[in-house]
Parts: structure tokens; C-alpha cells; sequence
């Protein structure tokens, strides 16, 4: 990741997910020489009642006493990836969302699992992935497996999509940094029939042959490029031009890939959107693990 933090913060909840999330992170750290922060969340809010009393002291003890032991067990797993690693752990009475968000703030990067109980309830099936997603002020990463509950890929290519937007242009930095950092090639997709359909601007609405745009969407994908082979000559780029959506080529790339890197919003969806639907399809469905990076915020 290209920031100037040694934290990577993963949320924790003692699901196989967060597991997964926690072993990658603690590989990732390993090797950046990075430092991990596992953080659960109690979701303390769940404790009180309509009319605002209070739950049961008992059961918050409980809750706390669980926690403990949940980021308790989380570093044991992480110190086995890399006994030297450092390791620290927080339990928040936040929402999960609230207290990874609020975390991101300062941290590099934000690691979530692809399932979830207790304090990440619902992850990925219901807000909390793509709040945090969207919102975060640092990447984040969402680890899946082959086809979701597979074994989490440490072996292939990593895979950037490129669409020509400022979320895209922060997305190819870190692919490149990530397919450098892994010794792997990077794969560079760009789905160029979108513009067909998403890009109200589009010279494509005024072409009725769509193969007549090929040539000025290969431009497109080379000059995106050009900048950064350069800073990265060791990263062998593999460029991947389809006609197709975004979100079905980078699903089928994430098959053969260990890292699949996107923008949180492309060319494409409503202005405002924070996550796009192509971001959004890849948490839910991809086959390896997915990292949502968010262009710097102007200054």
C-alpha cells in the first residue's frame, strides 16, 4: 500500500472468515514488515432498549469477556504466520462499521473476512463490507476464496481494472506496488463495451459499429500504463482488452488471480455513488481476494 502507515487493521469476530482475513493480513505484514491491529467490536448500541434503558451489565461482562478472548485467539493465529510480528488488539463498544471507519482514518490498510457473526453480523451479505468499503479513508480488502469458501489463493497474478477514472488511476498505483511487492505479474483489464451503455458522454453513443472504438480503447489502456511500467520495470504487465462489463471480466480474471484491484466507483453509476456496482460484485463473488482502493483525497 502506498502510505506512509505501518498499521493494517482487521476485523475480527471468530468466524472462518475473519480467520482467513486474519492470515492473510498477518502474511501481508510479515512481509512489508507492517504491524497488525486486530479490532473487534461489540456493538454496545445492540444493549439498550426502545425506551433507552440500559441492557443487562451480566450480559455486557459477557460480551467484553468474549471479545477478549476473540482478539486473544485472532493474535495467536496471527504470531504463528510470523512469531516477530507486532501485534495489537482493541475491543470497541462501536458498530462494526463505525469501528473500522473510524480506524481507517489512520491506518494503511483495512481487512475484512468474507463472512461474519457476532460483531460483524451479516458481513458482505449486509452493510457492513460495503459502508466500510465505500467509506473508509485507507484501501481496504476483502478476502475470499476460490469460488468463496475455498482455500484463499496465494499463487497467480494480481489484477487491476482500468477504466480511465481518477478511482482507477489510484487503483493501478497500488496494483503495480502489490504485483511488485508479490513477485507476480500484473494484469491490466480493461472492459471497454461499458462505454456503450454507462458513459453518457461517450463518443460510443455516436458509433453504431462498437468495434470502431477498439483502437482508441487500447490507446486508452497503454497511456494509463505507460507511467507506471516505468516506475515499476520488474512488473511484467500482461494487458487484457474485452468487450464486456467490467464486473464479468474482472470475475473471471479473479479464477486464475491471488489479488483483484478496483476503484470504488468507475465510469459508470450515478454521481455520488461511492461504490460502484463493479466494486460491488467483486466483494460479494470474486475468487480471491479483492482490494477496493479510493483515490486521495484533494488537498
Amino acid at each position: 500500500m502506498m502510505t506512509t502507515s505501518n498499521t493494517v487493521v482487521v476485523g475480527v469476530d471468530g468466524s472462518a472468515g475473519a480467520a482467513e482475513a486474519v492470515g492473510w493480513a498477518a502474511r501481508l505484514a510479515s512481509g512489508r514488515g507492517l504491524e497488525l491491529e486486530l479490532v473487534h467490536c461489540l456493538q454496545a448500541d445492540s444493549l439498550y432498549y426502545g425506551g433507552g434503558l440500559a441492557g443487562s451489565d451480566v450480559l455486557f461482562e459477557q460480551l467484553r469477556v468474549e471479545g477478549d478472548r476473540i482478539v486473544a485467539a485472532a493474535a495467536e493465529q496471527a504470531l504463528a504466520v510470523d512469531a516477530a510480528l507486532t501485534v495489537r488488539t482493541d475491543v470497541r463498544t462501536d458498530a462494526a462499521s463505525a469501528g473500522l471507519l473510524d480506524r481507517s482514518r489512520s491506518v494503511r490498510l483495512v481487512v475484512l473476512g468474507r463472512t461474519g457473526t457476532g460483531g460483524f453480523a451479516g458481513m458482505l451479505i449486509g452493510a457492513t463490507a460495503a459502508e466500510v468499503a465505500s467509506h473508509a479513508a485507507c484501501p481496504v480488502a476483502v478476502v475470499r476464496g476460490r469460488h468463496g469458501d475455498g482455500p484463499v489463493p496465494l499463487a497467480g497474478p494480481v489484477v487491476v481494472g482500468v477504466d480511465g477514472t481518477p478511482n482507477s488511476e489510484a487503483a493501478i498505483a497500488v496494483a503495480f506496488d502489490e504485483a511488485g511487492f508479490r513477485g507476480v505479474p500484473l494484469v491490466a483489464v480493461h472492459a471497454w463495451d461499458d462505454v456503450t451503455y454507462d458513459c453518457a458522454d461517450s463518443t460510443a453513443r455516436l458509433m453504431p459499429q462498437p468495434e470502431t472504438l477498439e483502437p482508441t480503447e487500447e490507446r486508452l489502456l497503454a497511456q494509463r500504463l505507460a507511467g507506471w511500467q516505468e516506475k515499476f520495470p520488474e512488473v511484467e504487465v500482461r494487458r487484457s482488452l474485452v468487450r464486456d462489463r467490467p464486473r464479468q471480466a474482472l470475475l473471471a480474471e479473479s479464477d486464475r488471480a491471488q489479488l483483484v484491484v478496483v476503484g470504488s466507483r468507475g465510469r459508470g453509476g450515478f454521481t455520488g455513488m461511492l461504490l460502484g456496482s463493479t466494486s460491488q460484485a467483486l466483494i460479494h463473488h470474486s475468487s480471491c481476494p479483492v482490494l477496493v482502493v479510493r483515490p486521495e483525497p484533494k488537498r
